[in-house]
């Protein structure tokens, strides 16, 4: 089985040691979403956040983690049996992995860790060497406790072999983004690239659903929100007058190529005033 991985790392081309490391974390990444899909973890859940958008979507920057959504809410869920069958996939394809369930049943989101070395070492590899026996690690996080409102849909994946992935649409995955832009109390770059990825692609949000994640977390938690296209726009450009575009370029720049680091030069407010505008255009 290594073989077929060896095979998809090169198709990355990858031209330095970062883009090295990244590719083969998104290989992994890849091989857990299979080994999920056969435990039958899409029966219940979806994949959504930045990595399903690169993986599924073509975006084009690298994204660390596996997000996922429960298609209806389920308090007792936990990780078990998945991480269980997860592993055992995973050692089909020759990764001696390990995983941890970091979760705790008091929180919506339950978090597990997995982490890998035994894929770098197996492959040829032409710049990364990994640094002191440092392991791959990648989160999963699954919301069990979603806002009302996300359409869902299904795409077919073939690697390592033909499977498939249930995942939250565009229009909500991006609802769920510029909630997070609202109201996430930390600037992250990554949202705001994606953000700006999701105008130019002509998505539009999920009002119903951005309205029910304001309502459920964060500043206007428990309000009577009744939002429209006006209110979305004014929230977005106060956000926007507030930042210092350096932090969130810098925070977003590790993810991409030599050629999209080029455009955070245009990172200002000007900028992101101008992606607003074209958001219900």
């Amino acid at each position: 089985m290594i073989e077929l991985i060896q095979q998809r790392l090169d198709e990355y081309q990858a031209s330095n040691a970062i883009e090295e490391e990244q590719a083969i974390k998104e290989i992994i990444q890849e091989l857990a979403l299979f080994a999920l899909w056969r435990a039958g973890f899409f029966e219940v859940a979806a994949f959504q956040g930045g990595t399903s958008l690169r993986i599924l979507h073509g975006l084009p920057r690298f994204s660390e983690d596996l997000d996922f959504i429960l298609k209806e809410p389920d308090l007792e869920f936990n990780w078990s049996h998945y991480l269980e069958k997860l592993l055992g996939n995973l050692e089909e394809f020759g990764l001696k992995s390990e995983v941890k369930d970091k979760s705790r049943m008091d929180q919506a989101v339950r978090k597990a860790v997995l982490k890998d070395n035994s894929v770098s070492n197996q492959l040829n590899l032409s710049f990364y060497r990994g640094r002191g026996g440092q392991k791959q690690t990648i989160k999963l996080e699954i919301d069990v406790n979603p806002p009302s409102g996300s359409g869902f849909e299904y795409t077919y994946k073939d690697f390592p072999v033909d499977y498939e992935v249930c995942h939250q649409d565009l229009s909500s995955n991006f609802a769920l983004k510029i909630h997070a832009l609202l109201c996430r109390p930390y600037i992250k770059g990554r949202d705001w690239y994606d953000f700006n990825w999701y105008v130019k692609k002509g998505i539009k949000p999920n009002l119903p659903l951005l309205q029910a994640a304001l309502i459920q977390d964060g500043p206007w938690k428990g309000e009577g929100l009744k939002i429209d296209e006006e209110w979305v726009r004014k929230e977005l450009l106060k956000k926007i007058s507030l930042i210092n575009w350096n932090e969130p370029a810098s925070d977003v720049e590790r993810f991409l190529t030599l050629v999209e680091k080029d455009s955070l030069r245009l990172w200002n407010e000007r900028f992101f005033v101008q992606r607003v505008s074209q958001l219900f255009s």
